[in-house]
């Protein structure tokens, strides 16, 4: 409905402003925004379109209004608008046909589970690394976060036609592995603690006084990763396509050639024993070791190697998702991709690094943050024990990424309409029970003979319309919160279109119409929710 807004709206302002350049019209349309109205009395959709005609070229924004809104009315010759009218102190609010909406309702019932879907993605391949926890130990609420938005977002970039990878980056190699050699041997080395680490130490048996810390340490990675990672994975519901081994680019030599590849660039100097990587040249604080004077390569290193592995795999972008530690990471891995032969536009547009912040646990009402070294930390598989999956899923899912996130243990287990994905999952349950209860009465549901007489029925249609803007939107922004957000909307909405429209008992006509608005309702609450991964139950 957006983008049909916007177009007209285009056509609109071309007609009117006719006396600037291209590029200038082409400006103006960039900065104009399309938007759902907060409020019933603004309309369905508002722009500031005339506030940026006066901006640009002077006079009255209210006088633009106007001149836009005539060119609007020529323009719009499907009669997408009941009303169009200016608003101070220079908005243009758009007022949908409600025959416009009974035919997007319409459309619902015929596209079900594919309603919301586009082909804007037909051909293009994206590649969505997440989770990718070092394995060293169980995993945690914050990889929890990670692993949850990851599964979500790559669902709505399905959704969108996009060929999806998803893909967890095994870092089994390195200065973590022999940490976990050494912890489990228990020198004085040890780093990380845990009942695992006494239940790994006994299944390695005699191998723990023979071996080596770092020979350890990859055997308790490889029991670590298929014995409590994976069936972590598995609880979570999180299929990854590929499970990428860092040990890899060391036995093909990937690291050496990247090296190699970036010496022969001109973009690699030793100093004080060390090989650097002279990632200023591309916008870093400061260059980055790749090789220590121990002769040890760096992870970046083979940060860099897997990058080059995921451009020559031919992925129209590659989405990293890495927890609040990795910030700093940013900036030397868009150097990276620079030096690779990526060009400005090509990291801005095609390379995405999205930082998941800290999560702490609200328990009896105190904060509770997590270690894995020290042991003290709340593994994703205890928190399962606690509390459904669906639960789990939804509260990760409610704050942005860029937003600290506190999970609270008692409303995650409350089973009422204060948790709010029980107050979703019931309102499909309640549509669920309808349908079942006006089939026991054969009284079919006809789309044909929708009429959204009734505010409530018409603010419930215009909720169902914005499910296609909102994933458009989402995968543009990755801001998935606002589907837990539209969930809401849209169960507490069916709640007072049922409290104030009748379906079971009225006469039929109506109720065959009421009930196919609810039908509708089913249908979008599910794609809703199955997008986060979360059950759309019929009973509760």
């Amino acid at each position: 409905m957006k983008e049909k807004i916007e177009k007209i709206i285009a056509t609109a302002l071309a007609q009117t402003f006719r006396t600037v350049s291209p590029q200038q019209l082409e400006e103006l349309k960039k900065k104009t925004v399309v938007e759902e109205s907060r409020r019933v009395s603004q309309g369905d959709y508002s722009t500031n379109l005339p506030l940026l005609l006066a901006q640009t070229a002077g006079s009255s924004p209210l006088a633009w209004g106007e001149k836009i809104k005539a060119e609007i009315e020529k323009e719009d010759k499907q009669t997408l608008f009941e009303q169009v009218v200016i608003a101070h102190p220079g908005f243009i609010n758009f007022f949908l046909s409600p025959s416009v909406l009974t035919t997007a309702v319409k459309d619902v019932l015929k596209e079900k589970e594919h309603y919301g879907d586009s082909n804007e993605g037909a051909d293009k391949q994206i590649q969505i690394e997440f989770v990718s926890a070092n394995p060293t130990g169980p995993l945690t609420l914050g990889n929890g976060r990670g692993g949850f938005y990851g599964d979500s977002l790559a669902n709505i970039f399905d959704s969108g036609g996009y060929a999806v990878v998803r893909e967890y980056y095994v870092n089994d190699v390195g200065e973590q592995v022999r940490q976990l050699g050494h912890s489990l041997i228990g020198d004085e080395q040890a780093v990380y603690k845990g009942d695992y680490i006494g239940t790994i130490r006994e299944r390695l048996g005699t191998a723990i006084k023979k071996d080596s810390p770092e020979t350890i340490g990859v055997k308790g990675a490889e029991i670590i990763i298929e014995e409590i990672i994976k069936p972590t994975l598995e609880r979570m519901q999180i299929n990854f396509n590929n499970f990428f081994s860092e040990k890899s680019l060391y036995k093909n030599q990937a690291v050496d050639k990247t090296i190699d590849y970036l010496r022969e660039q001109g973009l690699v100097y030793k100093q004080a024993g060390a090989v650097w990587f002279q990632s200023t040249r591309f916008g870093d604080d400061k260059d980055r070791v790749l090789i220590r004077a121990d002769k040890e390569k760096t992870y970046f290193a083979s940060d860099i190697a897997y990058l080059k592995n995921k451009l020559e795999r031919g992925f129209d972008k590659i989405i990293y998702i890495w927890g609040a530690d990795h910030h700093g990471y940013i900036k030397r891995m868009q150097a990276a991709a620079q030096a690779l032969g990526c060009s400005q536009e090509e990291v801005e547009n095609k390379i995405k690094i999205i930082i998941v912040q800290l999560i702490d646990f609200l328990q009896d009402g105190k904060k509770f943050r997590m270690s894995k070294r020290k042991g003290t930390y709340v593994t994703l598989s205890e928190l399962l024990d606690e509390v459904p999956l669906d639960v789990a899923r939804f509260f990760f899912l409610e704050r942005g990424p860029d937003s600290h996130l506190v999970f609270d243990i008692a409303l995650a287990k409350e089973k009422s309409e204060k948790n709010p994905v029980y107050y979703v999952q019931y309102a499909h349950a309640r549509i669920a029970g309808i349908l079942e209860k006006a089939q026991a009465q054969k009284l079919a549901c006809q789309p044909e003979s929708i009429t959204l007489e009734h505010p409530a029925a018409l603010q419930l249609a215009k909720l169902l319309i914005q499910l296609p803007d909102l994933l458009k939107k989402t995968r543009e922004d990755y801001q998935l919160q606002r589907l837990t957000e539209y969930s809401k909307q849209l169960a507490a909405q069916f709640h007072r279109f049922y409290r104030d429209c009748r379906i079971i008992g009225e006469e039929k006509k109506l109720a065959q119409s009421r009930l196919a608005l609810a039908q509708a309702t089913a249908v979008v609450l599910k794609k809703t929710l199955n997008l986060m991964g979360i059950e759309a139950p019929e009973k509760m």
